[in-house]
This record gives structure tokens, C-alpha cells and sequence, in this order.
């Protein structure tokens, strides 16, 4: 049984940054959309980020005031997974939150692949509550020994593996992590690069007329702007053939049959992870104004600078769509669902990060 009282709430502390991304350019940062007050009267309850966290910021002051109806439902849900406690309404808010708190964080803290938010919804009278997982991060996620490939790597940064294990494991990167992170690949820059520039043009003779007909450029000079130039750039792991897994090392085949095994059993239930764009802005409503782009690639910075920084100049003005997921909290058991989803799809951002941080050139590797 639980009752209430006022809660005073703690600040979340601030997760430390880590060099495992590069931000587009070197534009100051926008800041984080999902940090910024709805436009509407629907306020995220709080934030749940890395190590510390906090929900509600507009549960009744008053004294004797009732709970709010997010913390009512997640009151339910912890209170079937613990004994029975009397509470005055000032320690039950403050119960429910550190245990929904310490549940997430419990999660959340393992991750090394990239920041995620979790954000309690509040509703209104015509919406439930809900949570939201929002990528907190933008730029390029570092794709280690993966994208080691100049020809000063043997020198500088150690031996380079075969481009087939690069090429296998930078694709099976791409083939499962759109599934979780807010996240767009080479095909999606290159379609709002040409919508940019070619009126989304796909071949040199489209793009050509459109440049030299609609923006008076020089015909002699058209060709390093062209479709063409731009596929050129890519590394050769976004272009080979993946290599036979049963050329690699033991090690490598685990882990991406751990990646391909963990996106498996998180497509069979996405909960967590399913993003209804309608749904997401009648929460959300500044994401009808923020960029369409995700906030997170895959696509290397190092080859495509220039187009990520055009691309993802209207993200750093108005925000990207940086929402993962949302599910509505209809009652008490759809928080067990959303926690069995998140884990799944937390498993994903894991095995992942053991592939990136597996260097399979090393001898040890190769045992």
C-alpha cells in the first residue's frame, strides 16, 4: 500500500562524454532536443541518462496531493515486485522514483556504445503516460579496427585486417543497428545529399543537366560534383563483398553470431524500440519542427565530412528526430514488457560494441 506527500527531486548528474563519436563538423552543438521543453503542455516526467536520473518535475506540490498518474502506474509495478510497505505520499514518490531509477540505471550503465536517454511521459487526459528512449549523441559512431584501412595504418595504427572481415563486419553493423539507435547509412545520405543538390538525381547524366541547366556550373567542372564522385569516396569495407565466415578467426565469427543472435531475438519484440512518428509528436511536439535525419551514423566522417556537415545542418539549427522508441503505459504490466524489449534491444548496442572493440589482427585474437 502506498500513499504520498511532496518529493523533492535530485538533479541528474551529467554523464561523462567519451571519444567514441564525432560530431558533424565542428559546428557548436544544438542543443539536445530532447532536453528542451515540449511545446505543448506535455512535459517529459524526467530523464534517466547513464548514471543518474530523475522523473517528474510537475507532481502536485500541495500538501495531501494525489499522485500523478505516471507515478501511480509505476507504483503498481513496484509495488508487485516487493513486500507490502506503508509510505507517507512524500516517501512513496520518492520510493517509486529510486526504484524505477535504479531499475533503468541498472541497464543503462553498462552501455559503452553511445548515450541513451529514458524519458517518462507524463500524458494528459487524452494520452496515457509513456517512455521514450532517446539517442543522446550525434555524429558518427567510431567503428574501430573496422574503418582502419589508409595505407599509413600498417605504420601507424597497427596491422590492418582483410578487407572481407571489415566488409562482413561493418555490414552486419549496418543490417542491425537501425533496429535500436535513431541511425541513418550511406544510402540515406546519399538521397538527401542529391535532393540538396541534384533534385534527387541518382545517375551523373541527371545530376549534370540539373548542375549545369539549373545552376549555371562550368561543364568542366561539374564531374567532381557528380553521383559518381561521391560513391568513389567510399572506403573499400562499405564496398567489398563480405568474406566467408569460415576464412575468420573463431573469435570473429562469435561475435557477429552473438550480434546476429541478439537482433533476432530483439526483432521478435520491439516494444521498446517501435517508433509511430504521429504517436512520437502528439508527446513530442518540437520533433514536428526538428530535422527528419537521426542524430547517429555510420557513414565514416573522415570520407564524407562535407556531406554529413550539409545533411546535418538543419539538425544542429532545429534538433534531429532523435527519438528510438515509445510505448504507451497502459497499466502496470505493459512496464515489465517494456523492460523484457529493453533489454533485447540493449543486447543489440552490446554485442555490437564487442565487435567494434575486437581487433582481430591481434595475435591473441587469432588463438
Amino acid at each position: 500500500m502506498m500513499a504520498t506527500q511532496q518529493l523533492h527531486l535530485t538533479p541528474s548528474a551529467a554523464r561523462p562524454s567519451k571519444p567514441s563519436m564525432r560530431a558533424f563538423a565542428s559546428r557548436p552543438r544544438a542543443a539536445s532536443r530532447s532536453s528542451r521543453p515540449p511545446a505543448s503542455g506535455l512535459r517529459l516526467s524526467g530523464d534517466l541518462a547513464g548514471r543518474a536520473a530523475k522523473i517528474s518535475p510537475d507532481v502536485p506540490r500541495a500538501f495531501d496531493a494525489p499522485l500523478a498518474h505516471h507515478h501511480r502506474i509505476i507504483g503498481q509495478w513496484l509495488a508487485s515486485r516487493e513486500p507490502e510497505r506503508l509510505f507517507t505520499r512524500a516517501e512513496a514518490r520518492r520510493h517509486i522514483e529510486d526504484g524505477f531509477r535504479a531499475a533503468v540505471m541498472e541497464l543503462l550503465a553498462p552501455l559503452k556504445l553511445t548515450n541513451l536517454r529514458v524519458a517518462v511521459l507524463v500524458g494528459d487526459d487524452e494520452m496515457p503516460p509513456a517512455i521514450a528512449v532517446i539517442c543522446d549523441d550525434i555524429g558518427q559512431l567510431e567503428l574501430g579496427w573496422i574503418e582502419k584501412s589508409n595505407v599509413l595504418s600498417d605504420t601507424l595504427f597497427g596491422s590492418v585486417a582483410p578487407v572481407g572481415w571489415r566488409a562482413a563486419a561493418y555490414k552486419a553493423l549496418e543490417d542491425t543497428l537501425g533496429s535500436v539507435l535513431s541511425l541513418f547509412n550511406y544510402v540515406d545520405l546519399f538521397e538527401e545529399f542529391s535532393m540538396y543538390h541534384w533534385e534527387g538525381a541518382a545517375t551523373d547524366d541527371e545530376a549534370r543537366a540539373h548542375l549545369v541547366d539549373c545552376y549555371g556550373v562550368d561543364p568542366e567542372e561539374v564531374e567532381e560534383m557528380l553521383p559518381s564522385a561521391m560513391n568513389g569516396k567510399r572506403p573499400d569495407f562499405m564496398t567489398a563483398k563480405p568474406g566467408a565466415l569460415k576464412k575468420m578467426p573463431a573469435q570473429l565469427r562469435a561475435r557477429l553470431a552473438r550480434l546476429k543472435k541478439a537482433y533476432e531475438a530483439h526483432r521478435a519484440t520491439r516494444d521498446a524500440w517501435i517508433i509511430e512518428f504521429d504517436r512520437v509528436c502528439h508527446y513530442l511536439p518540437h520533433i514536428e519542427e526538428a530535422s527528419h535525419l537521426p542524430p547517429l551514423t555510420l557513414v565514416p566522417f573522415d570520407q564524407f565530412a562535407r556531406e554529413l556537415d550539409e545533411v546535418g545542418r538543419s539538425g544542429m539549427e532545429m534538433g534531429f528526430m532523435d527519438v528510438a522508441g515509445l510505448v504507451e503505459l497502459s497499466d502496470a504490466d505493459r512496464i515489465d514488457q517494456w523492460f523484457a524489449s529493453f533489454r533485447l534491444g540493449l543486447d543489440v548496442l552490446h554485442a555490437a560494441q564487442e565487435l567494434i572493440d575486437f581487433d582481430p589482427t591481434k595475435p591473441e585474437a587469432r588463438a
